[in-house]
């Protein structure tokens, strides 16, 4: 075994273990990857590990073009975290082997698009204001709590406590109702909501907390229209594939970020992230913990330091 396929099965073994870390059962993966420190033995390659290595292995077995999607997109992630360690390795391009899908994977926004997006909120439809006043404090909430949209959609003004900063969340995906607190800059934006919009539907049709231009409940088709307005003004265009939902990926993934770097146990807080999100199970949750490449180089910094569970 030459030392690059030495040091490529390390380097696997290693991401393995911190994926699992991360809440994956990774199963089928690990068994990926490990195929392709077989696959690099049995070729007796030589790194760095390149992209014309990466789709001969892909395409070394048999199976659908979506199941070769599927190998390639491990890989390519694999290749992202092999980087950290070895900048010569060479980056797959996503849209090289699309997989055919009707969900496409989330896209997590950094902090300066969720801006970008939030000051088009604002900016959104100036012909009807009240457009622009319900988006900006919806996309916000759902942001910062990670909340379903059809979650945020059913809320009435019963449901969110403005004094206590709680709302009550009912017939969940899993027809459970939770309790969840919101940060205090979120709290305060839903009370100049409810201010601002009391006093432009003094009669409201329903006891929706989020209404729409007519004064009635806000729909989900109203807000995905009035989502994709904003992505196009902010430069988000649907080309990218921006979704509200894709905000309850970027909240699991912040909160996770935001664990590693203050060294916190993260395994043993999991759990509460799967609470919070309102899981039935943990499994769940893994879901949602979409590995960014700043997000791995955190835990595998933590794993290389032995700076507390990953």
């Amino acid at each position: 075994m030459s030392s690059f396929v030495r040091t490529l099965a390390t380097r696997v073994e290693s991401y393995i273990t911190l994926r699992r870390s991360l809440g994956y059962s990774f199963q089928k993966q690990a068994a990926t990857l490990r195929a392709l420190v077989r696959h690099a033995e049995a070729e007796q390659l030589d790194g760095p590990l390149t992209r014309d290595m990466a789709l001969a292995f892909v395409f070394s077995w048999p199976g659908t073009a979506n199941g070769r999607a599927i190998r390639h997109g491990v890989v390519r992630r694999f290749c992202e975290y092999l980087a950290i360690y070895d900048p010569r390795t060479e980056a797959l391009d996503p849209r090289e082997l699309p997989r055919s899908r009707a969900v496409p994977p989330p896209r997590i926004l950094t902090d300066g698009e969720l801006g970008s997006l939030m000051a088009a909120c604002r900016r959104v439809s100036p012909d009807y204001p009240e457009r622009a006043l319900v988006l900006t404090p919806l996309v916000g909430l759902l942001a910062s709590t990670g909340l379903r949209s059809g979650e945020a959609l059913r809320l009435d003004r019963a449901d969110v406590d403005l004094a206590g900063g709680v709302l009550h969340i009912r017939r969940t995906k899993f027809r459970k109702d939770r309790l969840v607190p919101v940060h205090p800059t979120t709290l305060t934006a839903l009370r100049n909501y409810a201010r601002h919009r009391d006093a432009v539907f003094p009669m409201p049709r329903d006891l929706a907390f989020f209404l729409s231009s007519r004064g009635n409940r806000l729909s989900s088709p109203g807000l995905h229209a009035a989502f994709g307005a904003a992505c196009e003004l902010a430069g988000l265009g649907s080309d990218k594939g921006l979704r509200p939902h894709d905000l309850r990926h970027r909240f699991a993934v912040t909160r996770l970020a935001v664990w590693h770097q203050e060294k916190a146990d993260v395994q043993a807080l999991l759990p509460l992230l799967a609470t919070y999100l309102g899981h039935a199970h943990y499994s769940d949750t893994a879901y949602y913990i979409t590995g960014t490449a700043d997000l791995l180089g955190m835990a595998a910094d933590r794993a290389a330091i032995g700076g507390g569970a990953a």
